[in-house]
């Protein structure tokens, strides 16, 4: 088995505890910038709507690729958004990598010292949930060991986010907080592990993003589903 990177370890051993939704997208980039081979990072929500909301950016360059994307519509971010798939832009200065973006590549010359981008989405299933954007100064490519911990680490990080968003007075860390105090959502986990025939942390996933996709709390989803007013079996189904 393959060991878990440097962030991905990180992260994994977040408490949710006294943290908001800013002060976690905080701790999630200051454990990118501190780990991997980047000089800063930033964090978006519902990245690809007009309630996209900057939760997090670690530096005035960082702020200022957020701003850029968001007033231009278009980037690395804005792509990986509407796709869902990461994407890695080693130099952008090759016109050819950024052909795609042609007004976002110009103004990031001019007004910035970035040379590489990477912009992997936040997402869980069909939840898009927002983007973690970081950028270097130099050129080129992360090596194959931190590509994979900075992928690992966004899926991580989106289910911290899922967690804070729709569970936001758990206090014990990404999964605990969801099971160890409140019966009803254990429950209802449960329900959802057997009718997917999935692991508890992934049924408490699903859980996760259909509250979120609904703009509702994970424990009235949760109520919903041991009432068996919402069932997950062939995808989601309320009665």
């Amino acid at each position: 088995m393959r060991e878990l990177g440097v962030v991905t370890r990180a992260l994994l051993g977040v408490a949710r505890d006294g943290l908001d939704e800013r002060a976690l997208a905080e701790t999630i980039c200051r454990a990118c910038v501190d780990g991997l081979d980047i000089d800063g990072a930033s964090i978006s929500v519902l990245t690809a709507t007009d309630a996209r909301e900057t939760l997090c950016a670690s530096d005035q360059t960082a702020d200022v690729l957020e701003e850029l994307q968001y007033t231009l519509n278009e980037g690395p971010c804005v792509e990986a958004a509407t796709s869902g798939h990461p994407v890695l832009v080693p130099d952008v200065h090759d016109r050819t990598a950024t052909a795609r973006w042609p007004v976002f590549a110009s103004a990031i010359g001019e007004r910035t010292p970035v040379r590489a981008l990477f912009a992997l989405p936040l997402r869980w299933g069909a939840i898009n949930l927002g983007v973690l954007d970081m950028y270097r100064r130099a050129p080129g490519n992360l090596d194959d060991e931190q590509r994979r911990d900075a992928f690992s680490a966004a899926d991580v990080a989106a289910l911290l986010l899922l967690g804070q968003r729709t569970d936001p007075g758990g206090d014990e860390g990404w999964l605990e907080s969801a099971t160890a105090s409140r019966a009803e959502v254990h429950q209802a986990t449960g329900m959802v592990l057997v009718q997917l025939g999935v692991s508890a942390p992934e049924a408490l996933a699903r859980l996760r993003a259909y509250a979120f996709s609904h703009g509702r709390l994970l424990i009235d989803i949760a109520r919903d589903v041991v009432a068996r007013r919402i069932s997950f079996v062939e995808d989601v189904k309320e009665p």
